[in-house]
């Protein structure tokens, strides 16, 4: 069986040959496989092993902020040309013994109302994690990759550096390309790589929840050999991942691949998929069973009505849940985690106009006692 090995006591600056931390056509692969073979991929965390046990809110000031993801990789895939689709079967995912979700000022989806740094630690342990700054709750196991995908052709690069950047003059907010903290460092990919922040055609950091073992990705290939990278790994996330982390950790990763020639041109396939034969999770977590949900619509706080704007009622539901839980005695910021990595936003309609609605579903099972 095939292996990228790291040093998890070492940055991915101490192992460039390793992997990479932006999206490139010119990176250079580690690993060449084919089809078919299993392959063991040992990963860091989002931080890039900077947020240790023990730090406090204190410490996040001094890290490096350009560093994510750190991704192990890319793996050259025989046979795979442009045109093709990659199909990555996940056979494991192994999570590190330690995680921690934190509060990124600036960063989120309610950035504007939680401007406060926070870090919660986690212990995980017989498949759940448990946080001595979240007493009595019990987070089951969900282990994924967050970030995963496929290097980009030269002219997707410049055609997503363009669009990304046109987006930037129109007021939106995307990390433009920038070599600082840039792995590799100097050159034109630490000029030009895309960030790992946004996912694009290329699959990246989607989040999803779902691509759990078992699971298959299935993604475009753009150049020759696809190039795999993967990183960024979940022990457990809410679908939305609010506060702009889940419970972050190191992970290693057991993939096989498989090409389907010619499938992606021949069907105009542009965008990642991916599937489960079974359930992602235990169906009562999966489901979940035993919850409680709280409904958002497009109406503002002044009692604007808006319509058919999903973000307005996702942002809506999530409130209601925050201020749910504090009704529950927990504090603004230990809500905004707790959402983060155990509550799922679900679309609930968008033909009820104007009132589409977004729920906010709380699995009940995650407090102890």
């Amino acid at each position: 069986m095939k292996s990228i090995e790291i040093d998890r006591s070492k940055r991915l600056k101490q192992e460039p040959q390793k992997g990479h931390n932006r999206w490139h056509p010119d990176i250079s692969p580690v690993l060449e496989v084919d089809p078919g073979e299993e392959v063991v991929l040992e990963t860091r965390d989002a931080s890039d092993c900077q947020v240790k046990p023990g730090m406090t809110v204190a410490d996040l000031s001094g890290l490096d902020t350009k560093v994510a993801h750190p991704l192990t990789g890319p793996v050259y895939i025989n046979g795979a040309k442009p045109g093709d689709l990659l199909e990555i079967e996940y056979l494991e995912v192994i999570a590190q013994p330690h995680g921690w979700t934190r509060n990124r000022p600036g960063a989120g989806f309610l950035r504007d109302l939680f401007t406060d740094p926070y870090l919660v630690h986690w212990e995980m342990k017989d498949g759940w994690a448990t946080s001595a700054q979240l007493p009595g709750v019990r987070i089951p196991e969900g282990s994924f990759m967050g970030t995963a995908g496929v290097a980009p052709s030269r002219v997707q690069l410049e055609e997503w550096t363009r669009r990304e950047a046109d987006f930037a003059k129109r007021g939106g907010t995307t990390p433009p390309p920038d070599p600082e903290d840039a792995v590799p460092s100097g050159g034109l990919v630490a000029a030009e790589g895309l960030r790992t922040g946004p996912p694009r055609e290329n699959c990246g950091n989607v989040d999803a929840k779902q691509l759990t073992k078992g699971s298959r990705l299935l993604i475009p290939v753009n150049v020759d050999g696809a190039l795999y990278s993967v990183g960024d790994g979940h022990f457990a996330q809410g679908d939305g991942e609010v506060c702009v982390t889940a419970i972050e950790m190191g992970a290693t990763v057991a993939v096989r691949f498989r090409v389907h020639q010619g499938e992606a041109a021949r069907h105009d396939i542009r965008w990642p998929r991916f599937a489960h034969p079974g359930y992602f999770a235990a169906p009562e977590w999966a489901a979940p069973r035993n919850f409680i949900a709280t409904m958002g619509m497009p109406v503002r706080d002044d009692g604007t009505q808006e319509g058919e704007d999903l973000t307005l009622a996702a942002r809506n539901a999530l409130i209601h849940m925050i201020d749910l839980l504090q009704e529950r005695g927990w504090s603004r910021e230990q809500a905004y985690i707790i959402c983060s990595v155990a509550v799922d936003l679900k679309v609930s309609n968008v033909v009820d106009l104007p009132n589409v609605t977004v729920s906010a579903f709380l699995p009940e099972d995650i407090f102890q006692g």
